[in-house]
């Protein structure tokens, strides 16, 4: 009884955050952002909602890869060859 509560709950918060992730799509927020934790939160419960969430992680990961974002952040800070001469 309780798990079986526990699971519609679940699916009510996941589907809310979702349809509200929906809604940003044509609204100005974060939809890319929201979806995903809907997704998230129903995959505690729900395998489908665990494939789904995979294959949006994959192909996050394939654009990061696409865009060459990870070089990119991961790069050290830009140093200034001139660090020591404080003149402006």
């Amino acid at each position: 009884m309780l798990k079986k509560a526990r699971q519609i709950a679940v699916f009510i918060v996941g589907s809310t955050v979702i349809l509200f992730g929906i809604a940003l799509l044509v609204l100005p927020g974060p939809a890319v952002v929201v979806i995903p934790i809907g997704l998230a939160i129903l995959a505690t419960e729900y395998a489908w909602a665990r494939r789904w969430l995979r294959i949006i992680r994959e192909s996050a990961e394939k654009g990061v890869d696409k865009l060459n974002l990870r070089s990119f952040f991961s790069r050290a800070p830009y140093k200034n060859k001139k660090s020591d001469d404080t003149s402006l």
